[in-house]
């Protein structure tokens, strides 16, 4: 019988999906890994998993222990899903600038959930900050940690990267993401250039981010702007993100973001979170560089049901300057 162990057998493999309106305007294959098809419905339950197996194999992680962290939601959703599959506790910390549809989700799955207001990383009531010392403060529990946890690199690393690099027979010329954490960049990106050196990486990054400049410049400084992305973008280099191999890097704003989800969805009908959109234009603007002929292979890190009442919403939208493109 052809079968997958639980939920953990589940997460990954995930196919390549050719994007063909974006392929046939650009001359190359700009081929999108569908992670809204793992199990939790998005990359971070590679993350997620990982997590949890390194912190069990450590001896860190005993049975009926819990597991907490600070998480923009998808983190938080892998997270909860492997810890109900394995008996174990979960608390989240969340900013209070993320969907509702997110924490709706993440009680259903039975989180205990805290929301908590958006400061930045140098605060000490940050969430990420929150969620370490509450960990600190209770017996038996973790804190997942997935910016500096660098078990999250290494969920992409054994499983990301020789995923694409079987998928596309070694033929990838280019691999675009954004960047949260940096846990899939670095992962993805160490592996790739192990097969093939001239595998160009390419960090695709949001606006009001650091993450642009630190990639060009050496420099974390943050751009101009802001961004309704949720869950990528940084002010800090974390443990995960000072390990990525990037080649070039590009900013794509919210508008040209809004604009590539909703003609997917009209045009080829793939319901897509904004990261994705983000990813999208940053493989489009990567095939113009490098010319027809070549093969890139970006991130589909999510779908689009969570993001309902912002993305999809068009008074959201309007509210913060942006209009949806007409069908």
């Amino acid at each position: 019988m052809d079968t997958l162990d639980g939920f953990a057998g589940s997460i990954g493999n995930t196919p390549l999906i050719r994007l063909n309106s974006l392929s046939e305007a650009t001359g190359c294959e700009i081929l999108g890994k569908a992670e809204f098809m793992s199990a939790g419905g998005s990359v971070k339950d590679r993350a997620a998993l990982w997590m949890i197996q390194c912190a069990e194999a450590r001896g860190d992680l005993q049975p009926g222990g819990t597991v907490v962290e600070g998480t923009a939601g998808n983190t938080g959703i892998g997270l909860v899903h492997v810890c109900n599959a394995r008996g174990y506790k979960t608390v989240i910390y969340m900013p209070d600038n993320q969907s509702r549809e997110k924490v709706d989700l993440l009680n259903t799955l039975g989180a205990e959930v805290r929301v908590v207001k958006t400061v930045p990383y140098k605060d000490e009531m940050n969430y990420q900050k929150q969620a370490g010392r509450f960990a600190a403060s209770i017996d038996g529990a973790i804190w997942a940690n997935q910016f500096d946890n660098t078990d999250n690199a290494l969920a992409h690393y054994e499983s990301t990267g020789p995923e694409i690099w079987r998928q596309t027979d070694g033929r990838v010329d280019a691999f675009v993401s954004a960047s949260g954490t940096g846990g899939t960049i670095a992962g993805t990106s160490n592996f790739l250039k192990e097969q093939n050196a001239d595998i160009q990486i390419v960090l695709a990054d949001c606006m009001g981010s650091a993450l642009h400049s630190w990639a060009t410049t050496g420099e974390p400084v943050m751009s101009a702007g802001g961004s309704i992305t949720e869950g990528i973008g940084n002010s800090r280099i974390t443990d995960n993100q000072a390990q990525a191999r990037v080649d070039d890097a590009l900013q794509v704003d919210d508008q040209a973001m809004v604009d590539m989800v909703y003609n997917l969805l009209r045009t080829e009908g793939l319901f897509l979170g904004s990261s994705a959109g983000i990813n999208l234009c940053g493989a489009v603007e990567t095939a113009r560089r490098l010319g027809p002929g070549h093969t890139i292979v970006t991130m589909l890190c999510d779908g689009g049901s969570k993001y309902q009442s912002r993305l999809y919403n068009l008074d959201f939208l309007a509210s913060k300057g942006l209009t949806a493109p007409e069908r």
